[in-house]
């Protein structure tokens, strides 16, 4: 029988030059795109922290992780939206179910 849903992790960071507000608008963003498409389980705001590399000049940026619930074509369509949301500095969509 197939998997109806998957848990997933996302992290992503965004641009703090545009600032705070904005920061807080991207974060709303993402998670109400989410909530449309899937089941969030757990939002940690990790806030601002130091890049490991620059980043477009940048040595800052603010992460943000979000666990979720989703069917397995959701993802392709949230990295498509993180790769075109100005603000969105790096994304990862990990899946955690285990094979």
């Amino acid at each position: 029988m197939a998997k109806v849903s998957a848990k997933y992790e996302t992290i992503f960071i965004a641009d703090l030059t545009a600032g705070e507000e904005k920061v807080k608008e991207l974060i709303e963003k993402v998670k109400t795109l989410i909530e449309k498409n899937a089941t969030i389980t757990n939002v940690d705001e990790w806030g601002k922290r130091r890049l490991a590399y620059a980043i477009n000049d940048m040595y800052e940026g603010y992460y943000t992780l979000i666990e979720f619930e989703s069917v397995p074509s959701f993802p392709a369509e949230l990295d498509r939206v993180y790769k075109i949301t100005e603000g969105v500095m790096r994304s990862i969509i990990v899946c955690k179910d285990e094979k």
